[in-house]
């Protein structure tokens, strides 16, 4: 399994916050900004660095985040997804702004890979960069990459690449399908446990994560997006995983989001040595797949 070592975009410039922007306008703006977009794999996105110095973790809200997600509370360590809560509101600033060319309404979390060299003390400051590394041609749209960097003192200490697709009219294609709505994924691993998630489960990951996307807080405001009922965070299913799962201090993490868990529902979470799944409607559907494994991995 590789690891997650962002490239450096060209000629990128730096911008150094005075601490974590406020997400509310940010999302605000976005929505605003969307219809306006015309997204396209060759349009032009900010190359700008946002930089925060001294990042230091609020440990009441980690608390609350580690309650929703099945993480221990209490020990001076950072959860291995934790940091991707830390970094969001940086990148909904760069992509809420004008330059961004994908549409924040409607956009989809794709793929997250994490790489953590270390573990990572609740108590420690940080210093947290997120950049746009580039976008791509997906067959269903296109897609933007995301990566966010933390460091203690001089050492990079965790890494993350998400991907986020915004579906559009493709060549070939027609109109585009619902993100791994029909795919039934390999062979299911063994299954491990079976969850049954409350209806409320996207408004207390909002609350603890800051990611307060209408598609996960209510029926009626998921309704108005296509979907019949309200929807998990898909960085809940993974870090719900690999609470169940474990992690070592030092670890790689690999994500795909293959299709929206909605809520209420049950699913099934499987598990077999470094892989992790999670799947619905009596495992005909695949909703998550992954793998976690040592840094510097094999």
């Amino acid at each position: 399994m590789g690891t997650t070592e962002p490239r450096t975009p060209a000629t990128p410039a730096t911008t150094t916050l005075t601490g974590v922007p406020a997400l509310p306008p940010l999302l605000l703006r976005g929505a605003l900004l969307s219809p306006l977009k015309r997204p396209r794999p060759d349009a032009d996105f900010p190359r700008t660095r946002l930089v925060v110095p001294g990042l230091r973790v609020d440990l009441a809200r980690l608390a609350v985040y580690e309650r929703v997600c099945g993480f221990p509370t209490g020990a001076n360590a950072l959860p291995v997804t934790y940091p991707h809560v830390l970094g969001f509101p940086a990148a909904m600033r760069l992509m809420s702004g004008r330059d961004f060319p994908l549409p924040l309404l409607g956009l989809v979390h794709t793929s997250i890979d994490i790489t953590r060299r270390a573990a990572m003390p609740a108590t420690a400051a940080y210093e947290l960069t997120t950049y746009v590394e580039g976008l791509a041609p997906h067959r269903r749209g296109t897609e933007a990459s995301v990566v966010t960097e933390l460091r203690a003192g001089t050492e990079p200490v965790w890494a993350s690449r998400s991907t986020y697709l915004a579906r559009h009219r493709t060549a070939g294609t027609g109109d585009p399908e619902e993100h791994g709505a029909v795919d039934p994924g390999p062979e299911p691993l063994p299954a491990r446990a079976e969850w049954r998630l409350a209806g409320d489960v996207g408004r207390r990951y909002g609350a603890a994560s800051g990611d307060r996307n209408p598609i996960h807080l209510h029926p009626l405001t998921a309704r108005l997006f296509g979907f019949p009922r309200t929807l998990a965070h898909g960085m809940w299913t993974v870090a719900r995983c690999l609470a169940a799962h474990g992690a070592p201090d030092a670890a790689v993490v690999r994500a795909r989001f293959r299709a929206p868990v909605l809520l209420p529902g049950t699913v099934s979470y499987g598990a077999d040595r470094g892989r992790f799944e999670l799947r619905g409607d009596a495992g005909r559907r695949l909703h998550l797949s992954g793998e976690i494994g040592p840094y510097p991995a094999a």
